[in-house]
């Protein structure tokens, strides 16, 4: 008998099982650590459900009005947009500190051409748009072809459209029944209709298409599947042909239109234009309801779902301790607890061996 042959006998005689690792007592928390890693959105809906639930015992019927619930809704229909834009970029692993200012300086650029200029109201909105969206084109030229880190961009950026928004402006308000007069279509978003008791503006149902829609496109297209990639790993994403500098540009391009968006949906819930909205912390709470939406800030993985129930969560903690009487200063602090678990669960969800 050859030795091939005897080596084949010996072979057919082995174990053939494969190595196993015993995970009695883990298997749960690993089963968890799944499902959480494969359902992003998972985490800031049960916070969601579990603060509806916590404010709607304490304070009783009320809470659970429609009137409350629908003004929940109208109260972060911005920060829900503006929230949006963030989480493109923070997915590319990148951050964007100049949303909250290019909004501003977008509706202050939209009133000025269509009250001051007289333009056609829907010219001064694309004009808006189109301010918004050279922006954030800036933002992703520099992050994607002089390699520069988003953080310092965009501070930097932030800095500039600041200036340029007080000098351009004069600091001057564009009042509310200037607006009303000459251009009532600024007003749009502001809007309301009734669904039953339900109260709900045309901001609101913009926000939620908005966020639909992009789930759409992050999770059925291709450009989706790339911003992932170059979110998780751009070395790789390069290397398997996805051209990430193209990615980066689009993604920084497409947040700053969607923030000159939220500049029109910002006029039809505030009335008035006010440049001095460029000191509001938009861009904070954008980040915040991105953070506490289970966006990883170290990007490719996250579901912009979440960002919308993040917002709604500090809608919710808000709008509860405002009903209770509370210190302002309660929600500061819980907002901080929720960032900080947030993260937390995110690297703890980030283990997982996939």
């Amino acid at each position: 008998m050859s030795q091939v042959q005897e080596f084949e006998k010996a072979l057919a005689n082995s174990e053939t099982s494969v190595a196993a690792f015993d995970e009695h007592g883990t298997s749960l928390v690993k089963r968890i650590q799944h499902f959480l890693h494969s359902t992003p959105a998972a985490v800031p809906l049960i916070v969601l459900v579990l603060s509806i639930a916590v404010f709607g015992v304490t304070i009783g019927g009320r809470f659970f009005s429609s009137y409350t619930l629908t003004l929940i809704l109208q109260q972060i229909a911005i920060v829900g947009i503006l929230g949006a834009a963030q989480t493109l970029v923070i997915l590319t692993a990148g951050i964007d500190l100049s949303i909250g200012v290019i909004m501003v300086i977008s509706a202050v650029i939209m009133g000025n051409c269509a009250v001051t200029y007289g333009l056609p109201t829907l010219l001064a909105v694309v004009i808006g748009l189109a301010a918004g969206g050279a922006c954030g084109l800036l933002n992703g030229l520099l992050v994607a072809y002089m390699k520069l880190p988003p953080f310092i961009v965009t501070l930097g950026t932030w800095n500039i459209v600041m200036a340029t928004n007080f000098i351009y402006s004069a600091n001057e308000t564009i009042r509310d029944a200037d607006v009303d007069v000459q251009a009532p279509l600024l007003h749009l978003f502001g809007l309301n209709f009734k669904v039953g008791t339900a109260v709900l503006t045309f901001g609101v149902i913009a926000m939620v298409v908005l966020v639909l829609f992009l789930w759409y496109v992050l999770n059925h297209t291709a450009w989706g599947r790339h911003v992932y990639a170059v979110g998780d790993d751009p070395e790789a994403a390069k290397l398997s042909g996805i051209q990430t500098k193209k990615v980066l540009i689009s993604v920084y391009a497409l947040a700053g239109l969607i923030a000159a968006f939220a500049a029109w949906v910002s006029i039809g819930r505030n009335g008035s234009i006010s440049p001095s909205a460029a000191v509001t912390d938009y861009n904070l709470q954008a980040i915040t309801a991105t953070v506490i939406g289970g966006i990883s800030l170290f990007g490719g993985r996250g579901s912009i779902l979440g960002t919308l129930f993040g917002a709604m969560i500090v809608g919710v903690v808000s709008m509860g301790l405002n009903m209770l009487g509370a210190d302002p200063q309660w929600k500061v602090l819980l907002t901080g607890v929720l960032i900080i678990g947030a993260v937390a669960i995110d690297q703890w969800i980030r283990k997982v061996s996939v």
